[in-house]
């Protein structure tokens, strides 16, 4: 198994599994039934012995709670990060309406997460059939969130930077080359693959602070110098868990700005 036949299992997957459309059995709206939610990932490689893991759990970035891959596996040889793009109908939907969040990005940001769980068992699965050890820290029975502290003992966002897939925005969110609506999984393995360059050094490298997102956020979480509250956005993400339950979900920092679907273009020097 190399890099290319996970991104095609992956990819058919996105394609052929009904996980990734919207069941008509639960559509909140019948015009919904049927449509995709995500697009094939991307893929970033990290080593599992890359020093970011350590500084993440050591310097304070993440905290002591934060597995490090070989915590999570023994043997572990590298970490495989998929990010999901949402599909350009989700992201315009929930862009029509800036004070609550779209049924099409409900269903995206719920349901469509069983997409993640499915590619990941599959990938899991393949990698245990060829005899290499894998572990999926998100569904495994150690995965834990920190109470009132907005962060796990493993991140998604900070697991895909390691792994070269991007940096992250104002709203934490992680701008990749695909852009920041999406989701992001991972699985780690005893399988050695070649790591994914990293080709930046600065963790908002991508960000080009243009202030669009601060503009979006309906709870006005998110600030120019200080970033993203944590808290005020929770505040607000309770209040549409309470509205729209079973689903929750807000994304206004990533839809209407300009790195919600790739990589925004540096401002011209003056």
């Amino acid at each position: 198994m190399n890099a290319e036949t996970i991104l095609q299992l992956a990819a058919a997957c996105c394609e052929h599994d009904p996980v990734n459309r919207i069941d008509a059995a639960w559509a909140l709206a019948p015009e919904l039934a049927g449509r995709k939610m995500y697009k094939p990932p991307l893929l970033g490689i990290a080593a599992a012995d890359d020093p970011l893991f350590v500084r993440y759990k050591e310097t304070g970035i993440i905290g002591p709670e934060h597995m490090t891959p070989q915590e999570w596996l023994p043997g572990a040889q590298s970490v495989l990060s998929l990010f999901f793009p949402m599909e350009d109908w989700v992201r315009e939907d929930n862009a029509a309406n800036r004070s609550w969040p779209s049924k099409g990005w409900l269903h995206a940001r719920i349901e469509g997460h069983q997409l993640l769980n499915r590619v990941a068992r599959q990938v899991r699965e393949a990698l245990l059939a060829e005899e290499y050890a894998a572990v999926v820290p998100s569904l495994d029975e150690r995965f834990r969130t920190i109470p009132g502290q907005y962060r796990s003992n493993w991140s998604e966002r900070h697991v895909a930077y390691a792994a070269g897939l991007g940096t992250f925005g104002l709203s934490k969110g992680l701008i990749t080359a695909a852009g920041v609506a999406g989701r992001i999984t991972s699985i780690i393995t005893t399988l050695p693959l070649p790591p994914t360059e990293r080709p930046y050094d600065d963790p908002y490298a991508y960000c080009t602070m243009c202030g669009a997102c601060v503009r979006n956020c309906p709870a006005q979480a998110i600030d120019l110098v200080t970033g993203k509250n944590h808290e005020r956005c929770n505040t607000f993400l309770e209040k549409t868990r309470e509205a729209e339950a079973p689903r929750y979900g807000c994304g206004k920092c990533q839809v209407a700005v300009p790195c919600s679907a790739r990589i925004p273009p540096r401002p011209a020097a003056r």
